[in-house]
């Protein structure tokens, strides 16, 4: 199959994937919650309730798993009849590319933060101010929701956040954008910086978030980098639980109360966002990234 039609076969098995666990999901769960409770729960009230909350939890993960985990596995079979070599799992990866690109990610951040606060700033035309306001009342629902899913107060609840924010979104969205998206519009471009950035703009489209859009499609980018300079979707997979992980880690201790972070919210206010930060943060992640494409050698050349 040639590209395109590569592409509309994958949004037809995303659709196909996400409807059919979705409906699976829906039936698990009504023996436990009843009709009404699931009908509560659509309509968005309840919110309050604990109770709710898990099965939001639980419907996010099926979602997660139905959109970006399974379909990626299923195309990578169709397409080659090897999902792990269509997908570059099967590529080896050193220590020190993990190093790097885990290194990658943690320094990127004050630049991210920089460009996220500039994309906030960021207003629509005066002929869209309904849009704009839809968009805004969006992405305050989806932040709160997140907040509620943070709160936790077990250990328990800390690592079933990590699975549902990090490990999971980490391996199906890599799967999706990187290792099935960005492959089949670099075959399309013949180019590996088209395919990179397209797949980038639509893993930050996805995720419905305006005033996040910019950073969001940075780090998609980089991630896409990662995998062109190593051959292997181990290392964006890495990087992007970190990235994820570091960001569920914060808000669990922030809400403890520890100190430390408090000191570290106060650093970031006073430093983090500053240009020449932010700077510094840039070049020294283009450095990082070089010293992986000098480390891997640009390995994917051969087949992206």
């Amino acid at each position: 199959m040639g590209p395109w039609p590569q592409l509309i076969m994958t949004a037809f098995i995303v659709l196909v994937c996400f409807l059919a666990l979705l409906l699976i999901a829906v039936v698990a769960a009504i023996p436990f919650v009843g009709l009404a409770g699931m009908m509560t729960l659509f309509s968005g009230a309840g919110l309050n309730d604990p109770s709710a909350i898990a099965l939001l939890k639980y419907f996010q993960v099926v979602q997660s798993i139905g959109l970006f985990v399974l379909p990626p596995v299923v195309a990578g079979w169709l397409f080659s009849g090897s999902p792990g070599r269509y997908l570059h799992l099967h590529q080896k990866t050193s220590l020190r590319a993990i190093w790097i690109a885990v290194v990658a990610i943690v320094i990127v951040n004050p630049f991210i933060a920089l460009v996220g606060q500039i994309n906030e700033a960021m207003g629509l035309p005066g002929f869209l101010t309904e849009v704009e306001a839809w968009m805004k009342q969006m992405e305050e629902q989806a932040a709160a929701l997140i907040d509620r899913f943070m709160d936790v107060e077990t250990i328990g609840g800390l690592l079933f956040n990590l699975l549902m924010i990090a490990v999971i979104p980490a391996v199906g969205e890599e799967f999706l954008f990187r290792g099935v998206i960005q492959k089949i519009f670099t075959g399309m471009t013949r180019n590996h910086h088209w395919g990179i950035w397209i797949s980038a703009f639509l893993f930050s489209a996805l995720h419905m978030q305006f005033y996040g859009f910019v950073p969001r499609m940075l780090l998609g980018a980089l991630f896409g980098y990662m995998l062109v300079y190593s051959g292997s979707l181990w290392l964006p997979m890495i990087s992007h639980f970190v990235n994820n992980a570091m960001g569920v880690l914060y808000l669990y201790f922030e809400k403890k109360g520890c100190v430390g972070i408090e000191k570290i919210s106060a650093l970031g206010e006073q430093t983090g966002y500053l240009l020449p930060v932010a700077l510094v943060s840039l070049l020294a992640t283009v450095y990082v990234m070089f010293l992986l494409k000098k480390d891997a050698g640009l390995k994917s050349q051969i087949d992206l």
